[in-house]
């Protein structure tokens, strides 16, 4: 079979697999587009599990007319400047999004609607994008004095053979309302709403900066047996800081899915991190059970690759065990300084059991 070269839009429908493997995925893509846009509320909303409809609106800066079609077109992005040599340094990557493949992507196999005001401008624009065609920007209605509004209808349409791979709407709606939550712990300044077939399952208001609003954010989402439960943490070592906030012991679960982990600012799932969280904990809890966290690691950008795949999940860091060392140092020094504290929650429950009728 003689070698051939691919037709452009299938070329972006092999790539679109790899940024959008579900409907959680195109949400976490244009979440990521909002706040990098400086957006202070995020109203998110799927019908039929993401796959019939997904609409994410917020109140960022917005794009002018002329960057609309720049926004789908793959590799175009306004994350990434030049320096004063002309060569652009991806070790100091300070944005969410920076590879310019989420729009495209989702352009490509589904129907996309782009509507946005860029701040300072009178009017609004909209373009209209099927299966990787463009349609012609034009003038549109928006309420908001400047952001956008990416609305997505039958998400993967252009791709049928990914639709089988999909799994129950209710499995899918249940991936969207998870990944809005990773996005809202990372980002407590900033509201999200989010309805899943027309009902509101998730206001998030926006918390004040700094430790307080943050742990106020892991309540709301977490709930208030959390915090109550939860032990600050914040220690520094060699340039990379560590904050969050860890249970106790007594408070743990029967999988890893109450664990989070966030490396500036960005939602990640990482073995290595994963592993130090769960080397912190060996000495207190049984194998079987597991640690409920929310970790967050800072440190210079060069100090950190994120561009390890397309997804942007996965880390690599230049010095792996000072990230490894800080985390189970930092732990334990918690879980040491917390004895033999018990949880609230066990606590009742051994309460319970010295009253009349407890059992």
């Amino acid at each position: 079979m003689p070698i051939r070269r691919l037709p452009p839009y299938l070329v972006n429908r092999i790539a679109a697999g790899e940024v959008v493997e579900r409907p959680a995925s195109a949400i976490k893509e244009l979440i990521e587009n909002a706040i990098d846009a400086g957006a202070s509320r995020v109203e998110i909303q799927a019908d039929g599990g993401g796959l019939s409809r997904i609409l994410v609106a917020d109140d960022g800066s917005g794009m002018a007319a002329g960057e609309l079609p720049l926004a789908v077109e793959r590799h175009a992005t306004s994350k990434l400047d030049p320096g004063g040599d002309g060569l652009y340094d991806l070790l100091r990557i300070a944005t969410l999004g920076f590879r310019g493949e989420a729009l495209p992507s989702i352009g490509a196999v589904a129907r996309l609607a782009l509507a946005s005001r860029a701040r300072g401008e009178a009017e609004a624009h909209a373009l209209l994008v099927e299966g990787g065609c463009l349609g012609a920007v034009s003038p549109c209605a928006f309420a908001e004095a400047h952001g956008a509004r990416i609305e997505v209808r039958d998400l993967f349409y252009a791709t049928p053979a990914r639709l089988k791979f999909m799994k129950s709407a209710r499995s899918e709606a249940m991936a969207i309302a998870e990944e809005v939550k990773r996005q809202a712990m990372a980002q407590e300044t900033v509201a999200f709403h989010l309805d899943l077939d027309g009902r509101r399952v998730l206001r998030l208001e926006r918390e004040a900066a700094g430790a307080n609003g943050r742990l106020a954010r892991l309540a709301a989402i977490l709930g208030r047996d959390f915090s109550g439960n939860a032990l600050a943490l914040d220690q520094e070592r060699d340039g990379v800081r560590l904050t969050g906030h860890a249970a106790l012991p007594t408070y743990n679960r029967g999988n890893s899915a109450h664990q989070y982990l966030f490396v500036n600012g960005r939602p990640v799932r990482d073995r290595l991190l994963q592993g130090a969280l769960r080397a912190a904990y060996a000495d207190v809890l049984a194998r079987d059970r597991h640690p409920v966290a929310a970790l967050y690691l800072d440190l210079d950008p060069v100090l950190v690759d994120v561009n390890v795949h397309p997804a942007k999940a996965e880390v690599r860091f230049r010095d792996p065990a000072l990230a490894r060392g800080l985390i189970v140092g930092a732990l334990r020094h918690a879980l040491a300084g917390a004895g033999h504290r018990a949880s609230t929650t066990v606590s009742a429950q051994a309460l319970g059991g010295f009253r009349p009728g407890g059992s």
